[in-house]
């Protein structure tokens, strides 16, 4: 397998939204609208292209897989904290498990920080994403706006540091939801 990571373009979208339909198709905790969130996300002012990637498998030419990290904000009463949401990570069903979601992510997260973004929330399964140094947002006060496992909500730092004095709700776009 033959994968390279690489900007998506106007011209993937229709593509790339069939994808992320079929990777969340046999997914337990999905509402199967992965691709439309995607869709909102590009056409919102939180949308950052360069943080929009494909996998794509050389051998065939094929988008295989998708990662979109976008601005959000942790608030509390005293400041506002930008930072990036990792959602959704998507990748097709026979190329899971195959480390393209692993590629993904890490890749999104070198392009983040070359871009200078401090730190990136995601809801995602507790096993998987501490893989890549994310760790429960409840360590720097940070909650999620809706009821959630605190296992599931998490952050990590581009920074060092970067975290350290930020607390407060995540507040999503409103093209989450």
């Amino acid at each position: 397998m033959n994968i390279v990571i690489k900007q998506e373009h106007v011209e993937d979208y229709k593509v790339t939204e069939e994808v992320v339909k079929c990777a969340f198709v046999n997914a337990e905790y999905s509402d199967k609208n992965e691709h439309n969130l995607v869709s909102r996300i590009r056409n919102s002012n939180v949308f950052i292209p360069e943080l929009s990637l494909v996998a794509v498998d050389k051998d065939n030419n094929q988008i295989v897989g998708h990662i979109l990290l976008s601005k959000i904000k942790i608030m509390n009463d005293n400041k506002i904290v930008e930072s990036l949401a990792l959602a959704p990570v998507s990748v097709l069903p026979e190329y899971q498990n195959k480390g393209v979601g692993r590629f993904l992510i890490l890749e999104a997260l070198r392009e983040a920080k070359e871009l200078e973004y401090n730190s990136v929330i995601v809801l995602g399964h507790p096993e998987y994403y501490p893989k890549f140094g994310f760790k429960k947002a409840s360590i720097w006060g940070i909650k999620a706006p809706f009821e959630v496992p605190d296992e599931a909500f998490m952050a990590i730092e581009l920074r060092e540091n970067a975290l350290n004095k930020v607390q407060g709700v995540v507040e999503y776009p409103g093209v989450f939801f």
